[in-house]
């Protein structure tokens, strides 16, 4: 398995977290991991994201120019980086805030409502982790949804550690959905 992912949005959707949090999964798992973040000049609204790579084999680069998979939190991250998803590739993008479909018929669609998912349990800043939560349910592979929820006391920094309830709730909700 070598899957190289994009996760991006705007700042403060956690698209940087997400990405931390798949890695320390995956670390976890024994797979070789890397995480590049990238960030616009503003803390929150401003463009952000970042490369992953996780793979059952030494990286030999962590520069991600064409993904296996992207998750698109916000439409300008889905018009920027769906046209260099691979062929074949995966492309799950944040229908809650994005109100168009993607343009390519050679990739692998889905749209979760993540913003949505994260309201309904409890927390408005909890759509990366019904992104992340869906990924894994389609993706079992990348890592176990066990240890995207351990993942979480490492990731997620010691003030924050009492939004992890509802992170947990929200990751479990985005992956049970079978649609």
């Amino acid at each position: 398995m070598h899957e190289e992912i994009i996760v991006a949005g705007f700042g403060g959707q956690g698209v940087i977290m997400a990405g931390k949090l798949l890695c320390l999964a995956a670390m976890k798992e024994g797979k070789h991991v890397s995480h590049i973040p990238s960030y616009g000049a503003e803390m929150r609204g401003g463009t952000a994201n970042c490369s992953v790579v996780i793979s059952d084999n030494p990286i030999g680069s962590p520069v991600v120019p064409h993904p296996t998979i992207v998750v698109a939190m916000n439409g300008p991250s889905m018009r920027k980086f769906e046209p260099r998803l691979k062929k074949g590739g995966l492309l799950l993008y944040n229908s809650s805030l994005i109100d168009f479909k993607p343009e390519r018929d050679d990739i692998e669609v889905i749209a979760i409502k993540a913003n949505d998912i994260a309201e309904d349990e409890g927390s408005k800043m909890a759509a990366n982790m019904a992104a992340i939560g869906r990924l894994q349910a389609v993706k079992p592979e990348l890592v176990s949804l066990d240890n995207i929820i351990d993942a979480l006391k490492i990731a997620v920094s010691k003030r924050n550690q009492k939004h992890n309830e509802v992170n947990i709730k929200v990751l479990k909700r985005a992956n049970s959905i079978t649609a």
